[in-house]
């Protein structure tokens, strides 16, 4: 038996027993309410202000503002074509969006949602984007160019940017000054200095396969990233290496930790279930639910004050008729049906 084959056995055997360990525990989190948005458009990340408690939601050619006292609309911020991310600098009163389309962030103000400018990041699609309160600097990972763009967060000057070697999914920046990303097309996470903008590491996440989503243990330092194969990687930040993987659901694209519970969380649409890991030590992780939630609810983010957790998704029609230039089209997103389901514990 070829070690491929073995890895690969393994990995199936240990899904299907996660899986009957699941069925059998109670999920430690339910949904309670949707947040009604209404809108067209599809959506992406989002991304939660634990302090200002607002959720920022990507949709379309906007980001939708959530009251998270409330949970309701409060107000949007328009312009921001193909939409994909939001990350804010608190300290500057300042927010930032990564806009696909026309590969440009738009800068707001946190208090008002007015637009103070806008930036062209000279990368193709910029995708995931990130905060690094050490450096002052935001960062756009721009999947058509295989490249973050490193931009000062008081001034939105372009500083410089980062050849990664493959195309770049979601990044997190660790406080210290250290840029993480999952790069796609490789199956392996880079490493950079936010401030020279050196690359300092590189691995391999096998048997992780298109790593979307990526979250971080801080204290710990251990990341998780979601895998297109319906595995949850865990590394270690400094060793540069893969400690364990668990089996998640299908059509992951986000991940979260919360560090309060010990939780790690990976978002999987096309499963519909939220994926719930314990941190039981640094390295060792449990499966403890998959808790249902709904068709396309993919991406995530978490209130680490509240600890509740928020999806983004619709409802789904039947998929319009087959084209030569689109012969599997998607399902067809129900008019006004757009918005964000709430888990509590």
């Amino acid at each position: 038996m070829n070690q491929t084959f073995l890895r690969a056995a393994v990995c199936a055997l240990s899904a299907l027993a996660g899986g009957a360990a699941l069925s059998a525990q109670t999920a430690p989190y339910h949904v309670v309410k949707t947040i009604g948005l209404g809108g067209e458009g599809g959506w992406d990340y989002l991304y939660a202000d634990s302090a200002g408690q607002r959720l920022y939601v990507s949709h379309g050619t906007r980001v939708e503002v959530v009251d998270l006292v409330r949970d309701t609309a409060m107000g949007f911020i328009p312009n921001t074509p193909g939409v994909h991310g939001i990350a804010i600098a608190p300290e500057l009163g300042r927010g930032f969006t990564s806009n696909g389309r026309d590969s440009t962030v738009t800068i707001f103000d946190l208090r008002t949602l007015a637009t103070l400018g806008t930036v062209n990041v000279g990368g193709r699609n910029p995708d995931a984007i990130v905060y690094d309160p050490a450096s002052r600097r935001v960062f756009t990972m721009n999947g058509g160019s295989g490249t973050a763009t490193a931009m000062d967060a008081a001034t939105g000057i372009v500083a410089g940017t980062v050849a990664l070697g493959g195309r770049p999914e979601f990044a997190m920046a660790d406080g210290r000054g250290r840029i993480y990303v999952n790069l796609e097309d490789s199956s392996a996470i880079v490493s950079f200095d936010a401030r020279t903008l050196e690359v300092r590491q590189r691995w391999s996440l096998a048997p992780c396969q298109e790593p979307s989503g990526l979250a971080m243990d801080r204290a710990h330092r251990r990341l998780f990233s979601g895998c297109g194969n319906s595995l949850m990687a865990v590394s270690d930040a400094d060793a540069g290496k893969v400690v364990t993987t668990l089996p998640i659901g299908r059509g992951v694209d986000a991940n979260a930790f919360d560090p309060a519970t010990a939780f790690a969380f990976a978002s999987c649409g096309a499963d519909s279930v939220l994926t719930v890991v314990h941190e039981d030590d640094p390295d060792h992780y449990s499966v403890v639910a998959n808790v249902p939630t709904r068709r396309g609810a993919r991406t995530m983010a978490l209130d680490l004050l509240t600890h509740r957790v928020f999806l983004s998704t619709a409802q789904f029609g039947p998929p319009p008729a087959p084209t030569p230039e689109r012969p599997r089209p998607r399902p067809s997103i129900v008019p006004g049906s757009f918005g964000v389901l709430v888990l509590e514990r």
